[in-house]
């Protein structure tokens, strides 16, 4: 989980990931809440460098689920 604390970028992903050769960005939402236009712009670049992004809050959790499962079948 990067902390910006003033020293880092603003708008990276809350999680940075590299599971099984693959780079993802998971950005955590809770209560209906929906990412800055600066973390929309930061996952965007995630998937325009072959990467994948998620946005994940109470309702849809389970697609990081499917996203862990849909990487380890590519093995």
């Amino acid at each position: 989980m990067p902390a910006t604390g003033g020293y880092g970028s603003s708008g990276v992903p809350d999680f940075i990931v590299s599971y099984r050769g693959k780079f993802i960005g998971i950005e955590c939402k809770a209560n209906g809440n929906k990412p800055t236009a600066l973390q929309e712009k930061n996952l965007t670049d995630i998937k325009n460098s072959l990467g994948q992004s998620l946005v994940i809050d109470e309702t849809n959790v389970d697609m990081l689920e499917c996203l862990i499962l849909s990487s380890e079948s590519n093995i």
